[in-house]
């Protein structure tokens, strides 16, 4: 097992599509491992492959905390069905320090492989239906600063490039 590089904002891999995976082997398993290990030293509730580098359709998300976790390692991930609105504040390791309410939807239904290649089929609602929602869209190639309007959009890469400049005076 080890820690992986996160990728931050403005690395173009950010903004990349992730390719489908075709093979379920030791590799695909080894890179999900490292991911979930690197996801809960960050500390996170998720992670996608193109945040370490990797362009491929794998996330790994955890939403249920140290008591009980609830570890979903899916593979090639897509939304179904969803239904309702949710502004929650979602914040992001690719985007470290910055926050903002996000519009999505309240639930969804996703298909992923698991890491063995079977098909999985899940309904998810609250924090998980916002996860699948988060880490789908790194996929795409999209950050959640992505989905603010124009003057928040304006707003964020001011404040971030601040944020950014006081993470390397602490170097």
């Amino acid at each position: 097992m080890a820690l992986l590089r996160m990728r931050h904002y403005p690395d173009p891999v950010l903004s990349s599509v992730a390719e489908a995976v075709t093979e379920f082997d030791d590799t695909l398993r080894t890179l999900a491992t490292d991911m979930v290990e690197t996801m809960y030293a960050a500390p996170g509730v998720g992670l996608a492959a193109p945040q370490i580098g990797v362009l491929k359709r794998l996330v790994v998300i955890d939403c249920g905390g140290e008591e009980e976790p609830e570890l979903i390692e899916a593979v090639n991930p897509e939304i179904l069905e969803r239904d309702g609105e949710s502004y929650e504040e979602e914040g992001c390791l690719s985007v470290p320090g910055y926050y903002a309410q996000v519009k999505r939807s309240a639930w969804v239904r996703v298909r992923y492989q698991n890491l063995h290649g079977e098909m999985v089929e899940q309904e998810a609602e609250g924090l998980l239906a916002v996860c699948f929602q988060h880490e789908i869209d790194h996929l795409e190639g999209k950050l959640f600063v992505d989905r603010l309007s124009s003057l928040k959009k304006s707003l964020f890469r001011k404040k971030y490039k601040k944020i950014m400049e006081q993470q390397q005076e602490q170097l």
